[in-house]
């Protein structure tokens, strides 16, 4: 039997819980057992009571609001823990279309991927001014560069991922998991692909992006600080070579005047070399301590999840022993 979780994080939406959860199709090809889990990130209002009251599978509430991408966190391992084969991620705000679930699960049933995202059509999206448009194009090449993927919408929250790949993402972001997610598949050689999906009206404001530049510099951040947990030798490595490149220059500038009678009134170029190739020298010897540094946090990750295999197999064997 397949099981598919389809969680909803959730902050304050009693108004829009209804309309989403009431969009989403209870009849899925291939999936035999479908369940819905709401994560309350610290609402203040009848989110909850909304949840319950549609017949919700699982609530799960944090103790205060967190954020999205800890409401993501918490979201997966609650699916994992209820035994999901298939977990997908669903905004309670209603603006994706979920009669496109099938589309982002079968993918996976048929053994394509394992991590699926949706691709929205970004151009028709009415209540997307001109600029924010292109951010999410701008931001979605940036990621496709860094992550050696070729998804086509990085922002999109409407997603899906097998239970192996959801045991072995980590997100450390404290902002939103969508960039993340991605870099960090690309670079552990996780299958994932993007699938067309429709959107429906906005129903209210995004509490995500509040204002561009804010939005730009969170994601700016949080792209970066992926890019340096996962390739941090070919971070420092070019950083380095940015320092110690016109340093040499500028040492071969000043030996050529020095040897050729001239060397007077150029110690300052000497004295700028130096720093500039010593400081490259600096990142290049830092490139490699971090890339041990990535090494030991691999080898975290696979003990973990091969930790995460061990407690299913467990629980697996206490069932059948039931």
């Amino acid at each position: 039997m397949t099981k598919l979780v389809i969680q909803i994080p959730c902050y304050n939406e009693e108004k829009t819980l209804p309309v989403t959860l009431s969009s989403i199709p209870r009849v899925i090809p291939g999936i035999d057992q479908l369940e819905l889990l709401v994560i309350d990130d610290g609402s203040s209002d009848r989110t909850v009571d909304v949840a319950r009251a549609h017949s919700v599978d699982h609530v799960i509430r944090l103790p205060r609001n967190m954020g999205l991408a800890s409401a993501f966190r918490a979201g997966l391992q609650a699916a994992l823990d209820a035994g999901a084969d298939i977990i997908l991620n669903l905004d309670a705000d209603n603006q994706y279309y979920a009669g496109d679930i099938p589309k982002l699960v079968e993918p996976i049933l048929a053994g394509k991927a394992a991590i699926v995202v949706g691709a929205r059509q970004i151009a028709d999206i009415e209540h997307f001014s001109p600029v924010k448009k292109r951010l999410q194009k701008l931001g979605s090449w940036v990621v496709r560069c860094l992550s050696h993927t070729d998804i086509a919408d990085a922002p999109c929250g409407f997603r899906a991922f097998s239970r192996e790949a959801a045991m072995r993402l980590n997100v450390f972001s404290q902002y939103t998991y969508t960039l993340e997610t991605i870099i960090q598949a690309g670079h552990e050689r996780i299958p994932v692909i993007s699938v067309p999906v429709g959107t429906n009206g906005n129903l209210r404001p995004s509490r995500l992006m509040r204002s561009t530049s804010q939005y730009i510099h969170r994601s700016l951040i949080t792209i970066l600080r992926a890019f340096i947990t996962y390739s941090p030798l070919r971070f420092f490595a070019t950083l380095g070579i940015l320092f110690l490149f016109p340093g040499l220059l500028i040492s071969l500038r000043f030996m050529y005047f020095y040897f050729t009678g001239r060397g007077e009134g150029h110690v300052q170029s000497l004295i700028l070399s130096v720093l500039l190739m010593g400081a490259g020298f600096f990142l290049a010897v830092m490139a490699f301590v971090v890339d041990l540094i990535a090494v030991n946090r691999h080898l975290l990750e696979n003990v973990h999840w091969r930790i995460q295999k061990m407690d299913e197999l467990l629980r697996s064997e206490k069932r059948n022993n039931r």
